[in-house]
């Protein structure tokens, strides 16, 4: 399959004051670096869609969240998110945790706005202490308190670690990592500004094919 990543403007050139600044735990990935992007496809029944990875403590996971958000929902595609909390971040893998609880035990929206209002507000969340307190106020504000323990079965835990693994298995080194992907192949996207146009060029590359049933997207899924 065809593999190619789309770097018109390297993000590691830009200042480290900047927020669309990418976070990487080793070199940065490219087209060619990927390990195993088998499971980089749409969700059953979608032509196209967005595949990311995420840090709610990486500062161009915050700039990249309302464009990518944006650019789904005008294009009614969907976004396939999975947490990948940097070890070097301190309370990234946290407040994933966090956002799982909220999703499965208060609601999907108010998880995500969680997640935007997290990325709002990273300069003034230093640490665990800060992350705590700012979840605090925030399911207050939702009508709710937080609970003593979280996450006391370690479910919401071993979600995140199953996404960093995954994240692991493709050969992640940096957040984000942007995908459009569609059942044929994938693009990277380095640079947010360019998400448009590639989401146009593999909506024409599949205008013409059919979305892949749910009952038969396991049997036809290859690897890349």
């Amino acid at each position: 399959m065809n593999r190619f990543t789309l770097a018109a403007a390297l993000l590691i050139a830009l200042p480290a004051t900047l927020p669309a600044l990418a976070q990487f735990s080793a070199p940065p990935n490219t087209g060619t670096t990927f390990k195993d992007t088998s499971m980089v496809k749409p969700p059953a029944g979608a032509k196209v869609a967005i595949y990311e990875f995420e840090d709610l403590e990486c500062p161009a996971c915050a700039h990249a969240y309302p464009i990518v958000h944006a650019a789904a929902e005008r294009y009614k595609i969907p976004i396939v998110r999975h947490d990948f909390p940097l070890k070097m971040h301190i309370w990234s893998f946290d407040a994933a945790v966090v956002a799982r609880y909220m999703q499965d035990k208060i609601s999907p929206q108010v998880a995500e706005d969680y997640r935007r209002a997290v990325f709002a507000n990273q300069t003034s969340i230093a640490s665990k202490e800060d992350l705590n307190n700012f979840t605090q106020r925030y399911l207050r504000s939702h009508g709710h308190e937080m609970p003593f323990v979280v996450d006391p079965s370690g479910r919401f835990t071993a979600e995140v670690r199953a996404d960093y693994t995954l994240g692991e298995r493709i050969g992640l080194t940096q957040t984000p990592t942007i995908f459009v992907a569609t059942q044929k192949n994938w693009t990277q996207v380095t640079d947010v500004s360019l998400l448009y146009q590639v989401i146009d060029a593999a909506i024409a590359q599949t205008a013409s094919q059919p979305a892949t049933p749910a009952k038969t997207r396991r049997a036809t899924t290859k690897k890349k």
